[in-house]
């Protein structure tokens, strides 16, 4: 397959687990986890026996992603995988449990074959829980717990989590014989990933994201929005303007989230927009650019969405959209001593075609967070209004990318809280600027 050196989260992890150790592992996205703890699982497997190892995941995506690569490491062993999610059929699905000794599922559906009796877990002696802290966000945990209670109490168990949540650390301490904490490599790598932002305003956004991607068509490019609804509004006005691009996010189905990948995959498409679902742990190779046409809350949700690029020694970029009411959450990332984001002066773009309406059966039953906060009314082509500003060009139909005043020069104030750029890191401090629009 490729592999010549292990990883560092594979160096630490294999011999330990080999070993019958309980460990609690962290590391970045990229990192090899899945051959971590996936190929001493294999090795511990007898062939042709009933389910002896059960893998839970947050995620469809993940979830078929994890059972594909533990085919591959045992083409040459008997050893069959069940993969069980939502969105699919429940009977193939119980076909494929009767032959398997590993089971790959999403932790709803696991439980549905476990409350139907069509999954057993009486000889599993394994256990994974992949992104734990990501199926704690989702309001999986009380079905993780409930699926741990269903195996033998002598199991090892292996814990992956970007994060250590209080909520884990109890399933850690409850559900773990003496673990030992394994870290990978957390931090990016600065060498290889170029971060930079562009401080502008709501109604640039798009035509800036449309001038980046047009500049070299054949990037690789991840496009993260906050909500469903403004993944395939973003998307289908990528394709509007020429881009070969489509979304993905849970309100899609099963096959279109899987045809998405595909696409991608197979270079018939050349950027993707998500939400955070493809921030963790999918396997997305040559991504050279990510864009945050949105801004995530914290600096951990940032890191596991730029760790989609420069990867196995690659380059990559990581390119920020930041409009004044993501100060608050850039703020909070920026606060993070292992980023280094550098300022660059957005550039005089044509303004693209933009429309907010799309079809009801692209919704994802998530409304935009434009909308909530009031901005881009209407289905206006990026003329939209802004809390009330209006979009200024000149008269070749430009819009202008400098002089709109950038978050380090302001004075801000929040919450009775004075903010300035004095003594300040980099010169940047951000929170709202109550004296300008509240969008």
């Amino acid at each position: 397959m490729g592999y010549t050196t292990p990883t560092i989260i594979q160096t630490k992890c294999i011999p330990l687990i080999l070993d019958g150790k309980d460990i609690v592992g962290q590391s970045k996205t990229g990192s090899g986890k899945t051959a971590a703890f996936g190929l001493p699982l294999l090795n511990k497997m007898i062939e042709g026996g009933p389910v002896q190892a059960i893998i839970l995941t947050p995620t469809r995506e993940l979830c078929v992603q994890v059972a594909d690569a533990l085919r591959d490491f045992s083409k040459f062993a008997k050893i069959s995988i069940a993969s069980v999610y939502g969105g699919a059929g429940f009977e193939p699905q119980v076909d494929a449990i009767k032959r398997a000794q590993v089971v790959v599922g999403t932790p709803g559906r696991t439980l549905d074959h476990l409350r139907r009796n069509s999954l057993k877990l009486g000889h599993v002696n394994f256990v994974v829980l992949d992104e734990a802290d990501k199926m704690l966000e989702m309001g999986f945990i009380e079905d993780v717990e409930e699926i741990l209670r269903y195996t033998q109490k002598n199991r090892q168990t292996v814990l992956f989590s970007a994060t250590m949540p209080s909520q884990i650390t109890n399933i850690v301490n409850r559900y773990q014989k003496d673990p030992i904490k394994v870290k990978g490599d957390l931090m990016v790598d600065r060498s290889k990933l170029k971060q930079i932002y562009y401080n502008i305003r709501p109604h640039q956004k798009f035509s800036l994201l449309v001038h980046l991607l047009k500049q070299d068509p054949e990037n690789v490019s991840l496009i993260f929005c906050g909500t469903r609804r403004e993944s395939d509004i973003v998307a289908k006005n990528l394709k509007a303007n020429g881009i070969k691009a489509t979304a993905i996010h849970g309100g899609l189905t099963q096959n279109k989230r899987l045809m998405a990948l595909d696409l991608l995959k197979k270079d018939k498409i050349s950027a993707l927009v998500a939400t955070d679902v493809a921030a963790r742990g999918l396997d997305i190779k040559n991504v050279t650019h990510v864009y945050n046409y949105d801004l995530p809350k914290t600096s951990e949700e940032y890191i596991h969405r730029i760790g989609r690029t420069a990867r196995a020694g690659e380059n990559g970029n990581a390119v920020t959209l930041l409009c004044e009411r993501d100060y608050e959450n850039f703020g909070r990332i920026e606060s993070d001593r292992s980023l280094h984001i550098k300022k660059e002066d957005a550039p005089e773009v044509e303004k693209a075609i933009f429309n907010r309406s799309i079809p009801n059966d692209n919704r994802g039953g998530s409304r935009s967070s434009h909308q909530r906060r009031g901005s881009f009314r209407g289905g206006r082509s990026n003329g939209n209004r802004s809390g009330g500003s209006r979009p200024r060009s000149n008269s070749s139909g430009r819009i202008g990318g400098r002089g709109q005043g950038s978050p380090s020069s302001q004075n801000t104030r929040r919450g009775g809280q004075r903010y300035s750029n004095s003594g300040s890191r980099n010169s940047n401090n951000f929170g709202r600027n109550n004296s300008n629009n509240r969008n």
